[in-house]
C-alpha cells in the first residue's frame, strides 16, 4: 500500500508506482514516503496473530524471544519494498524459511512474504519473485520431508506430500495475483501513455490552427498596409488627398486584423471558450474585395458563393484571402478572377491571375500554399497551385458539397 496521498481518482488512472515497459527494473520513484502505516499494521497483524497461532500447535516451538525477533525483521524488511523490491523479497522469504527451520508455529509470517512477492512483481522485478517463493517453497519441503530429523522440534513427523502441495498451491495463488496486478498497472500505463499522446496530438492541431489562422490574418493585412504605405509616402507630397486615403485604408485594415489577431488569440486565454465574434466566411468576400481594391487589385467574382457549413466556409474565405494576397504580393497582374462553381459533390473554387510573377516565390510563399492545402485536406479536398500555360497563376480548391460537420 502506497502511503502517499493520492488524488481522488487514483484508481481510475492506475496507480502511481513506474516500472521499465518491458518489465524490467523499476526506476525508484523520488521522494517516495516511507510505508510506515502499513508496515506497523502488518507487523502488529503478524505478532499478535501468530500469538492466537501458537496455541493451536502445541506440537511446535513455543515463541521466544528469537521467534519474536524474526517475525519483526521479516515484517520491518517491507519499509523497502518500494526502494528496493528485489532485496526485500528475498530477505522476507529466507527469514521466513529460518523462522519454520527453527520449529516455530505455523502463522501470519507467510502474509509479509506475499506483500513483498506482491511489491516485487507489479514493480517489474518478476524473476527476482518468482526466485523468492520458490526457494522458499523448496526450502520448506526439504525441511518437512528430509531435515525435520536433526531440526526442533525434537520428535517432529514428516509434512506428508499433501501439505506440501497445500502450500505450493498457495505460492502459485500469490505469483498469480501478483502477476494480475501487474498486468492491470500496464494496462494503467498504456491508457495514460494513449491519453497523454491524444491531448499531445490535440494540442499541436490547436497549434497548427492558430498559426494558420494568424498566417493568413497577418499576410492578407499587412500585404495591404504595405502597398498602402507605400502609396501614401509617393503621394504625400504631390497628391496629399490621395495619401489620406491611403493612411485611411491603413487604419482600416490594421484595425481589422488586430480584431481578428484578439479573436483567434482569445481561444489561448479561455480555452473550450466560444468565440465572441463568428468565423468569418464568404459573406465578407465583399469586404475581401473592396481590401483588395485598396492594394491596386481588381478582382472579379464569377458565380455565386454558396451556402457551406461553418468549417468549410471559414476554409474556403482563407483560400481566396490567401490567394488574392499572393497576386498583391507576388505578381504583376492587377486584375484577379474568382470563380464558384459547385455540383452534388464538390464545391470548385478557381482564384486566377494573368501574371507575370514579380519574384522567385511566384504564385505565394511555402507556408501560404501549404496552409491552403491543410485546410483542403481538413476536409477531404486538395488544392492545385502553379503557373498557368498561357502565363500567370492558378489557384483551383476542390471541397467536399458535404463535409464531415454537414453530417
Amino acid at each position: 500500500m502506497d502511503e502517499q496521498h493520492a488524488p481522488a481518482h487514483w484508481w481510475r488512472y492506475g496507480p502511481p508506482w513506474r516500472s521499465a515497459p518491458d518489465g524490467g527494473e523499476a526506476e525508484p520513484r523520488r521522494g517516495r514516503r516511507w510505508p510506515w502505516r502499513s508496515t506497523v499494521l502488518l507487523t502488529a497483524f503478524v505478532l499478535i496473530g501468530t500469538n492466537f497461532a501458537e496455541h493451536s500447535q502445541p506440537q511446535r516451538v513455543p515463541l521466544n524471544g528469537y521467534a519474536r525477533v524474526l517475525l519483526l525483521v521479516a515484517s520491518v524488511l517491507l519499509l523497502w519494498r518500494h526502494r528496493h523490491p528485489a532485496a526485500v523479497t528475498f530477505g522476507t522469504a529466507a527469514v521466513t524459511l529460518g523462522y519454520l527451520a527453527a520449529g516455530f508455529p505455523y502463522g501470519p509470517v507467510f502474509l509479509a512474504v506475499a506483500v513483498g512477492c506482491f511489491s516485487a512483481v507489479v514493480a517489474g522485478h518478476r524473476r527476482a519473485a518468482w526466485a523468492s517463493v520458490g526457494l522458499l517453497w523448496v526450502g520448506h519441503a526439504l525441511v518437512a520431508l528430509w531435515l525435520y530429523r536433526w531440526l526442533p522440534p525434537s520428535g517432529d513427523r514428516s509434512g506428508g506430500l499433501t501439505q506440501e502441495i497445500v502450500i505450493a498451491t498457495w505460492v502459485l495463488a500469490i505469483v498469480a495475483l501478483s502477476e494480475l496486478a501487474r498486468v492491470r498497472r500496464e494496462q494503467w500505463a498504456r491508457e495514460r501513455a494513449d491519453r497523454a499522446q491524444a491531448a499531445r496530438r490535440r494540442a499541436d492541431e490547436e497549434r497548427l490552427r492558430i498559426a494558420r489562422e494568424l498566417h493568413d490574418v497577418l499576410a492578407h493585412s499587412i500585404s495591404v498596409i504595405n502597398v498602402q504605405a507605400g502609396m501614401g509616402l509617393a503621394l504625400l507630397d504631390s497628391d496629399p488627398e490621395q495619401a489620406r486615403a491611403a493612411l485611411t485604408t491603413i487604419k482600416a485594415a490594421s484595425k481589422e486584423a488586430l480584431g481578428e489577431v484578439r479573436q483567434v488569440l482569445d481561444t489561448l486565454r479561455a480555452p473550450g471558450a466560444a468565440p465572441r465574434a463568428p468565423a468569418p466566411g464568404l459573406d465578407r468576400l465583399p469586404e475581401l474585395v473592396e481590401q483588395a481594391a485598396a492594394a491596386g487589385l481588381t478582382v472579379e467574382i464569377e458565380g455565386e458563393p454558396p451556402r457551406l457549413s461553418p468549417g468549410a466556409d471559414l476554409a474556403a474565405f482563407r483560400i481566396v484571402q490567401e490567394a488574392l494576397t499572393n497576386v498583391v504580393r507576388h505578381s504583376g497582374s492587377r486584375h484577379a478572377r474568382v470563380r464558384f462553381a459547385r455540383d452534388a459533390e464538390a464545391l470548385r473554387l478557381r482564384i486566377d491571375d494573368d501574371g507575370p510573377a514579380t519574384g522567385a516565390d511566384a504564385g505565394g510563399s511555402g507556408n501560404g500554399l501549404a496552409g491552403m492545402r491543410e485546410r483542403a485536406a481538413a476536409l477531404g479536398g486538395t488544392i492545385e497551385a502553379g503557373p498557368r500555360a498561357d502565363g500567370g497563376f492558378r489557384v483551383l480548391a476542390v471541397l467536399p458539397s458535404h463535409t464531415g460537420e454537414d453530417q
